[in-house]
């Protein structure tokens, strides 16, 4: 049997990485998206492979729907059907919303909500017609709780999951599965470019294990997510927080 595909979108950033490095382990076949002015994509496909990870890496705008299509046509034709869809690419455009402007708002729903229809609609019909198909969804706590200055990333998140819930009722007797996973805080750059008195303080704090999240540790719930053994769990939202929120 040949190993099945795996497609990462925003596979090159901290968390995403460490999602194709793990499913790569598990045998899949992993390809990943980057946004076309990502100028370091050979640079970063040369260091995975230095570290013995040979990964097919695609340019794609997953915020719009015209290069979404044309980039899973390209990985189709090229590699074959993809088996499992990991939605993971994501913004931040951070500010209260009395300073938010509709350009925040717009590129925060673009990338985060809308690509999650871009990059699953093409992909969906064929994981039904084939009867077996894994749809993960990266949303995050934010999208569950609420942030202060993040009304654009939350909507965005909590939206992701709704997503999730019709689609997963929808393909439910087809073998295909939807899941959302909502991590909170994890040791990425994104999250270690908080200045760290403000991590310190006020994030860990909340935090009951007293510790940011890593990716490796979100990466082997996508990979449970991903396997046959997972194939009764569909529309949860998992959280994976540290136990920072409960509910």
């Amino acid at each position: 049997m040949a190993a099945r595909i795996a497609l990462i979108t925003g596979g090159m950033g901290g968390l995403g990485e460490a999602i194709c490095i793990k499913m790569a382990a598990l045998g899949y076949q992993v390809v990943t998206t980057y946004s076309p002015g990502n100028t370091k994509s050979a640079e970063w496909l040369k260091s995975m492979e230095d570290q013995g990870y040979k990964f097919r890496a695609y340019p794609c705008d997953v915020g719009d729907y015209d290069s979404a299509q044309a980039c899973i046509a390209q990985i189709t034709a090229d590699l074959g059907p993809v088996d499992v869809l990991v939605n993971n690419a994501g913004i931040t455009r951070d500010m209260t919303f009395k300073k938010m402007d509709k350009s925040a708002w717009d590129a925060v729903i673009r990338t985060n909500l809308d690509s999650v229809f871009n990059m699953t609609k093409p992909l969906c019909d064929g994981m039904v017609e084939r009867g077996w198909g894994r749809i993960i969804n990266i949303s995050s706590v934010n999208g569950q709780k609420g942030a202060f200055g993040q009304t654009n990333y939350s909507a965005a998140k909590a939206g992701m999951h709704g997503f999730t819930k019709a689609l997963a009722l929808e393909v439910a007797r087809r073998g295909v599965t939807v899941n959302t996973i909502s991590p909170g805080y994890i040791g990425t750059r994104m999250v270690m470019a908080i200045p760290s008195e403000v991590l310190e303080s006020k994030i860990i704090p909340q935090i009951p294990m007293a510790r940011l999240g890593k990716p490796e540790e979100v990466a082997g719930l996508v990979a449970y997510l991903a396997s046959d053994e997972a194939a009764f769990l569909t529309g949860a939202n998992i959280a994976i927080n540290g136990g920072q929120h409960m509910f």
